[in-house]
């Protein structure tokens, strides 16, 4: 499989996780939405990666993904800041041992997952736009 075509299915994953956020938020399922938008957000910058020839993604931290994708792309330090707050939606969200004395469904509202949308959608936008660059750089290189 070519690195493109595994972009492509981290990229169409990343946007069907939004979407699927998008709908728990509307039911209130907050925080599943929430957990949702980090894995929306870590399979965007995942994609990123494989287009660029990475053979393995490893770890599921936003802050450490941007941190790979900075050393290709200088851009990503403009991301990073904002899709690492998806981070702290990895555990807690999913398993009452990450909240003291709460459960996940009981603690993430209304405010939590809309601000995680925003975010998710921001990462998502991001990183199509720099798929967008390397598509075109590619296409002027063999136009020549």
């Amino acid at each position: 499989m070519s690195p493109r075509s595994e972009s492509d299915r981290w990229m169409s994953q990343a946007q069907h996780d939004l979407a699927a956020a998008e709908h728990a938020a509307s039911g209130d399922f907050h925080a599943l939405a929430c957990f949702l938008c980090q894995q929306s957000g870590e399979k965007a910058v995942a994609g990123y990666l494989f287009a660029r020839g990475a053979d393995h993604i490893w770890g599921h931290a936003l802050a450490d993904l941007c941190e790979d994708a900075m050393q290709l792309d200088k851009s990503f330090d403009v991301i990073k800041s904002v899709a690492m707050l998806l981070d702290k939606y990895y555990l807690p969200t999913r398993y009452p041992t990450g909240l003291p004395g709460g459960v996940p469904h009981d603690v993430y509202d209304g405010i939590d997952s809309g601000r995680a949308l925003e975010i998710a959608a921001d990462v998502l936008e991001f990183v199509n736009s720099r798929l967008s660059s390397l598509t075109e750089a590619a296409q002027q290189t063999s136009d020549q």
